[in-house]
């Protein structure tokens, strides 16, 4: 009698996963690439020897931890923020250029002289606008960095 071991889509029968022949060395491997799966099963020992099929490992979250979905979706439904650049007296014209293009993501070399520039002429220049929890980090590293920086709610619009 021939006992049958079920995998998803894919039968295995006992001779199939311990004594595979010469023909249906990578068939195993073919039908499992060609399945869009959320679990790997790798199959070890494929050639002479006999195969086991290792238990399939299923991620779960854990509780209180947010997933990255959620993260991205909290930050985004949250009231957005300003970062704001205060000027000083203190701090070369090309060192907070390179300060804002370092702790800025993205902030190119046109954008942070512009900022810098308004900031010396106005003494206040809007550095971004983004979420809550990105603007306190934003303002800490800019002011961990020698710069005057503050937030605030920013006004509706984005």
């Amino acid at each position: 009698m021939e006992t049958v071991i079920s995998c998803g889509r894919v039968a295995l029968s006992p001779n199939q996963a311990f004594h595979p022949t010469s023909g249906d060395r990578y068939s195993l491997h073919k039908q499992w690439a060609n399945r869009s799966t959320l679990t790997s099963m790798p199959i070890a020992g494929l050639g002479k020897g006999g195969g086991v099929l290792d238990k399939p490992v299923i991620e779960k979250t854990t509780p209180g931890r947010e997933s990255e979905f959620d993260l991205r979706k909290s930050r985004k439904m949250s009231p957005p923020y300003r970062v704001l650049l205060h000027n000083d007296n203190y701090n070369k014209r090309e060192y907070v250029v390179q300060v804002l293009m370092k702790v800025i993501p993205g902030m190119t070399l046109d954008n942070a002289v512009n900022i810098m520039q308004e900031a010396h002429h106005n003494g206040l220049s809007v550095v971004i606008i983004c979420a809550q929890a990105d603007a306190e980090e934003h303002c800490m590293q800019l002011r961990g960095n020698g710069l005057l920086s503050s937030i605030e709610p920013a006004s509706g619009t984005c």
